[in-house]
């Protein structure tokens, strides 16, 4: 399985990114925000706990979060793999979904980070909030909150994928296919070592 976790800031290009990997790779998507928001949508006691939390700016708990996942990696067991985007913000998540993998008789193949600099993030994540409708966009200050929130909390995450190995960094500033050949060039490089196993 090719299991690849998309890593950025918001406004980074996952969701952008994300869609071309799965296009071209026939990945799974597995956005924690897509699997939130449809359980918003729907009213469930979870998505109205977790509308709150993110109201406020806040992560949702990782044990919600994880056991989500695990349903949708049980539901597509025969699938080429998964791209996470948006997850694990924590080397906790990271840890736990290393685990879930792990007893699902696989793993994570690389992480891809995409870096931008925090004040490309605050313009795009302003623009972005002029067509999104989602209210955390539109807001400069909780925009910062967020990038800063993902500075502190889930830069860490690259250091545990660095120290497996896993973890490459592509800019992600510049024409969006060139910014997708350098994450294909870094997919394929590593399908090879896999099919060499």
């Amino acid at each position: 399985m090719l299991n690849i976790v998309l890593f950025g800031p918001p406004g980074a290009g996952k969701g952008t990114q994300s869609q071309k990997l799965i296009d071209k790779y026939n990945l799974i998507h597995l956005s924690t925000g897509d699997l939130l928001r449809s359980e918003i949508a729907a009213g469930t006691a979870l998505g109205l706990e977790a509308k709150k939390l993110m109201d406020n700016g806040l992560l949702v708990p990782d044990e919600v979060v994880i056991g989500m996942i695990e349903n949708k990696v049980k539901e597509h067991r025969q699938a080429p793999g998964f791209i996470f985007d948006g997850f694990p913000r924590t080397v906790p998540q990271a840890q736990g979904l290393d685990k879930l993998l792990q007893d699902n008789g696989t793993e994570i193949s690389c992480m891809i980070a995409l870096r931008v600099d925090d004040e490309e993030l605050t313009t795009r994540l302003l623009l972005r909030g002029k067509t999104s409708g989602r209210p955390d966009d539109q807001n400069e200050e909780l925009i910062r909150k967020r990038v800063q929130e993902y500075n502190t909390k889930t830069a860490p995450v690259a250091d545990y994928y660095a120290g497996q190995g896993k973890y490459f960094a592509v800019d992600g500033i510049g024409d969006i296919e060139d910014i997708f050949k350098a994450l294909c060039q870094h997919i394929d490089a590593l399908k090879e070592k896999q099919e060499e196993k």
